[in-house]
C-alpha cells in the first residue's frame, strides 16, 4: 500500500492511497465518519431564579430559548479533544460521575443585553479546552436577562450522536486518467498550461491528464471532446474536513489505527470458527 498527502490545511486533508480494494476504502470512509473519539458537551445544569452580578444588580434567569434548545446548541460546539482522555465507562467510578481523565467541566455566566457566544464557555481548570471557534452564537439576552450554567463534556463517537462527529465531507473517488489525441483536441494546450500538476504522461501524439487535483479546466475536455477515460479501482483519492476538534493528521492517524484493530478482530473471529 502506498500513501501520499496531496493537500493539508488546518481543517482539511486530501490524500491518495494505492493498492487497496474498494471494500477497504469504504471501511476507511466509514471509520473517519463514525469511529473517531471526540469531546462534546453531554450534560448541562441550568441555574434558575434570580442572578446577581458583582455590583448587586438582579437579573432573571430566563432566555428567549428553552433550556433544551440551548443545551442542544452547546452540545454541537466543537471542543479541542485530547485523544489520551478516556471514555466515561472506562473509568473506575460510577457512570454518572466524572473525573479529570474522562470529563471537562465548563461554566457560563452572562448578563443581558448581549449575545452569548461559544467563547463565553469557560473550561474549569484547563484553558486548553476553550472552544475551537469563539464566535458561534448561542442565545441573545435582553435587558434584565441572564444565563448561568455548568456543563460537562465527555468523550464519544458519532455512532452515538452527531455531536461527537469530528469529520464532514468524507469522500473518495477512483484515480482517473483522461487521454486525448493532440491532433483531435482543441483544449489540451490550455488545460496543460492551467493544470500542470494534472499532466500524467505526454508524447508527440497524446497527452494524459488526471482529475485527482480538481482542475476545473478539465471539464472542457470532458464536456466537449471524446477522451479515453480509465478508472483505477485500486487507487483512491480521499478528502475530508474536521470541525477543528482534532487536526486532520491526528484524525487520519487514529482512523488507520482503529481500522487495523477492527480488521485484526475480524481475522481472529474468523480463525475461531
Amino acid at each position: 500500500m502506498d500513501f501520499k498527502i496531496l493537500t493539508l490545511e488546518d481543517r482539511y486533508m486530501k490524500f491518495e492511497i494505492k493498492g487497496i480494494t474498494p471494500a477497504v476504502a469504504n471501511a476507511l470512509r466509514r471509520t473517519l465518519i463514525n469511529d473517531i473519539p471526540k469531546l462534546a458537551i453531554h450534560k448541562v445544569t441550568f441555574h434558575h431564579g434570580q442572578i446577581r452580578d458583582l455590583e448587586g444588580n438582579v437579573y432573571d434567569s430566563s432566555t428567549p430559548l428553552f433550556d433544551e434548545i440551548i443545551a442542544h446548541r452547546l452540545g454541537l460546539i466543537p471542543l479541542p479533544t485530547d485523544l489520551k482522555m478516556k471514555f466515561r465507562d472506562e473509568c473506575d467510578h460510577p457512570p454518572d460521575v466524572g473525573c479529570p481523565l474522562c470529563t471537562v467541566t465548563y461554566t457560563l455566566n452572562k448578563h443581558g443585553p448581549t449575545t452569548v457566544y461559544s467563547g463565553d464557555l469557560i473550561p474549569v481548570g484547563d484553558s486548553r479546552f476553550k472552544p475551537v471557534d469563539p464566535l458561534i452564537p448561542i442565545v441573545k439576552l435582553k435587558d434584565n436577562q441572564a444565563i448561568l450554567l455548568e456543563a460537562e463534556a465527555i468523550m464519544g463517537t458519532a455512532k452515538q450522536h452527531a455531536k461527537w462527529q469530528v469529520t464532514s465531507g468524507v469522500a473518495y473517488k477512483y484515480h482517473r486518467e483522461i487521454t486525448v489525441r493532440k491532433d483531435e483536441s482543441d483544449y489540451w494546450e490550455e488545460v496543460k498550461n492551467n493544470c500542470s500538476d494534472s499532466v500524467m504522461h505526454e508524447d508527440n501524439e497524446k497527452i494524459t491528464f488526471t482529475d485527482d487535483f480538481g482542475c476545473k479546466d478539465l471539464a472542457k475536455i470532458l464536456s466537449y471532446e471524446n477522451p479515453e477515460i480509465k478508472d483505477d479501482d485500486s487507487w483512491f483519492i480521499f478528502q475530508f474536513e474536521t470541525d477543528g476538534s482534532l487536526s486532520p493528521k491526528d484524525t487520519l492517524a487514529y482512523a488507520l489505527k482503529r481500522l487495523t484493530q477492527r480488521f485484526e478482530h475480524l481475522r481472529k473471529s474468523a480463525a475461531l470458527k
